[in-house]
């Protein structure tokens, strides 16, 4: 999905609540309303930014944080598992005015994750902290943290569970909405910046330690005014063997290529055939947005400057879900 150019003074946001949805054949229409809420609800928070004259970074960090507090995303509170029954946190910011970037890698503790990635940026000399020494860093800093049981949730625990028993049978597990996960915003701010934030929980049963492409700059987050701002979801492993986000800004800068040229071509022609099952979102400095993925579904919406939020689960056109 693209769109037009817009105004110098409009503005643009893309969200994303993972790739590998539920089954069509699971999803409740109940479940699905519950779904189009929780993106709403994060539109909706990132464009009282924008639309209050905001930046692009805040956009983004704002509506993140509202899929981090939403228990249904794989990110914040609805974190994953390890196949040790721990949480691992990874997170991601960056700003395309001048590159500035910041992540966190292997946390549990702060209550959003996008918020520890924020500080690293602007707060350390680093771009990348994990582990025990970040959430001393995070601590430092006054985020709040949250205990173990606000991260729970049975959805979660069942998943590992079932994943588990899969793994011990030797069957192979079809339901992508257990092997990836993540959260992620991209804006344009109506000064033409533009920026990305992503936040994960990771895969459902990984081993712990494990990191993968939202935290690491140039495969699941990029920004950089002058072509991109990109926030991916999927198989992590292969989106950073490809650098997949650079990917897309480095056929815009040296190829000529439009963001929905470029980014359909890494998506569809390049991580696909690798196994890079997944997506992406992302906005260009025009305002134009494009949200491709190559499996059943991707979490997804956009809001512009006529405060329509729209959404998307499934290969179908973004909607009104209010008006559906």
């Amino acid at each position: 999905m693209t769109g037009n150019k817009i105004s110098d003074n409009d503005f643009a946001l893309a969200i994303h609540g993972g790739a590998g949805t539920i089954l069509r054949s699971k999803m409740t229409r109940e479940r699905e309303a519950d779904y189009h809420g929780g993106l709403r609800r994060a539109l909706e928070a990132g464009r009282i930014v924008l639309a209050d004259g905001g930046s692009a970074l805040d956009a983004a960090s704002a509506a993140v944080m509202a899929l981090e507090d939403e228990p249904l995303f794989n990110a914040g509170r609805g974190a994953v598992y390890t196949s040790a029954g721990t949480q691992e946190m990874d997170a991601a910011v960056m700003d395309g005015r001048d590159r500035s970037a910041g992540a966190v890698a292997g946390i549990c503790g702060p209550r959003n994750p996008v918020l520890a990635a924020r500080a690293v940026m602007e707060h350390s000399g680093h771009v990348i902290l994990i582990g025990e020494s970040a959430l001393q860093f995070c601590r430092r800093q006054g985020l709040a943290f949250e205990e173990p049981t606000y991260f729970y949730t049975e959805q979660r625990w069942n998943a590992l569970q079932e994943t588990l028993a899969i793994r011990e049978s030797g069957a192979d597990d079809q339901d992508e909405s257990r092997k990836h996960g993540t959260v992620g915003a991209v804006a344009r701010d109506r000064h033409g910046n533009l920026a990305a934030a992503t936040s994960t929980g990771g895969m459902t049963a990984k081993s712990p330690g494990r990191v993968g492409d939202s935290p690491v700059i140039g495969a699941g987050t990029w920004a950089d005014n002058e072509t991109c701002a990109i926030s991916a979801t999927g198989h992590g492993e292969i989106f950073i063997r490809y650098a997949a986000a650079h990917e897309i800004a480095s056929r815009m800068r040296y190829a000529g290529q439009s963001l929905e040229e470029a980014a359909r071509a890494v998506v569809i022609d390049m991580l696909a055939p690798a196994g890079g099952s997944g997506g992406v979102i992302a906005v260009d400095q025009a305002g134009n947005v494009s949200l491709p993925f190559n499996c059943s579904g991707m979490y997804r919406g956009v809001v512009r400057g006529d405060g329509r939020l729209l959404t998307a689960i499934y290969d179908e056109p973004l909607i009104d879900f209010r008006n559906a």
